[in-house]
């Protein structure tokens, strides 16, 4: 049983049935020493599930280079249905051998979190996303290839698959734990908010405690990203409180919030103007939406802490929300959503370490801090005349 730190639970080091990260006796506060998060294998992996971007002739190829590969190594390779169905790829005689032996899945239908060794992406960063939606539990490692538009969380190349991949299953690999929310979504709960005074500098502030007399949890699931709150299709501010546990912090107006993870801070959180975070730090960030305030700038908060979102009492319209982009529902007076850090973090494979990848992505994909290099003084003469 995992305790309620401020830092966050602990997250697990076992993913899927023989992947596991390298003990370190050192850690302190539960966070690991980033140099020493190294991938090892208990048991040679067998079992290798591969995402393909939906839609995108252009991985056809990849996909069943891929795919032959892993076949020939005497890996079993599951893949979903609609993609085996796909009718460019049914035509092609040739790899119709191929294809015979792999295994498919529909998702929503079929359970395969307990039979995957190792995930293999390829595509963009949604189909990391995606990924990490298919596994509620302990995830496999995560090796993603760079074949779509962005490729923020796609550290690899294709061009040199064979080698990254035979890299991976000797082990030793660095990985990143990328932290996931766990999010419940209550419908119907009744709240009873106990007005509570305390002395402010400028004056006496009611605080608000909520106790939670009812409800029924029709949603749980691991978001990687981040839990978007808005206004949907209502011309008015969208108007929720936001309770950080079960104290009553501030109510949001105007387009929306958002709650992310360090990896999500680099998505739509950025472009709210968040400050991006490095994935091994723990914390929860949140993010106002076009706030109608001059004042309310994003905040991080430590990771074991449980927010909780509602629709404030005067509130003139109901909510939306959707997680990493999906399952998109009306939000209700009377329901809630509550988030905290996961201890099911997506290990993600590293292509040269989790320092140099990050600020590599950050160059390439956001070109942080791009600008033209300052010319420098060419004597002593102008340097005189510019003090001067």
């Amino acid at each position: 049983i995992r305790g309620h730190f401020l830092h966050g639970p602990y997250p697990a080091t076992h993913f899927g049935p023989k992947a596991c990260v390298l003990p370190n006796p050192t850690s302190v506060m539960h966070i690991q020493d980033p140099a020493s998060q190294r991938l090892t294998w208990s048991k040679p992996p067998l079992n290798v599930l591969v995402i393909r971007k939906i839609r995108d002739e252009t991985l056809l190829e990849p996909f069943k280079e891929l795919c032959r590969f892993l076949v020939e190594k005497h890996l079993m390779v599951y893949v979903e249905k609609k993609v085996v169905d796909d009718g460019s790829l049914m035509r092609d005689d040739s790899f119709s051998a191929i294809c015979n032996q792999l295994c498919t899945f529909r998702e929503g239908f079929d359970d395969i979190s307990d039979r995957i060794d190792l995930i293999i992406c390829l595509g963009g960063d949604g189909t990391l996303l995606y990924a990490s939606s298919l596994f509620q539990g302990s995830v496999p490692p995560v090796m993603a290839f760079h074949l779509g538009s962005l490729g923020f969380l796609t550290p690899f190349k294709f061009e040199s698959f064979r080698t990254e991949v035979d890299k991976v299953f000797e082990g030793n690999a660095a990985i990143i734990l990328r932290s996931r929310l766990k999010v419940k979504v209550v419908k119907g709960m009744v709240q009873r908010n106990e007005q509570l005074l305390s002395t402010q500098e400028n004056g006496i502030l009611p605080h608000n405690h909520i106790n939670n007399e009812a409800g029924k949890i029709t949603l749980q699931l691991q978001v990687l990203n981040e839990v978007v709150v808005d206004r949907g299709p209502s011309s008015y501010l969208s108007n929720v409180d936001l309770y950080l546990d079960g104290r009553l912090i501030t109510s949001v107006q105007g387009d929306g919030v958002i709650v992310s993870t360090p990896t999500g801070s680099t998505a739509y959180a950025a472009a709210a103007g968040a400050s991006m975070i490095h994935p091994n730090v723990p914390a929860i960030m949140v993010t106002p939406i076009c706030p109608h305030s001059l004042s309310f700038r994003p905040i991080v908060v430590p990771a074991g802490v449980e927010l909780m979102i509602t629709l404030s009492p005067d509130a003139r319209n109901t909510a939306w929300v959707s997680f990493d982009g999906r399952k998109r529902q009306e939000i209700q007076h009377g329901d809630s959503i509550k988030i905290t850090t996961s201890c099911f973090p997506v290990p993600s494979i590293c292509c040269h370490d989790l320092v140099y990848d990050w600020f590599d992505s950050l160059a390439q994909c956001l070109h942080w801090n791009v600008r033209k290099k300052q010319t420098r003084l060419t004597d002593a003469s102008d340097s005189s005349e510019t003090e001067n």
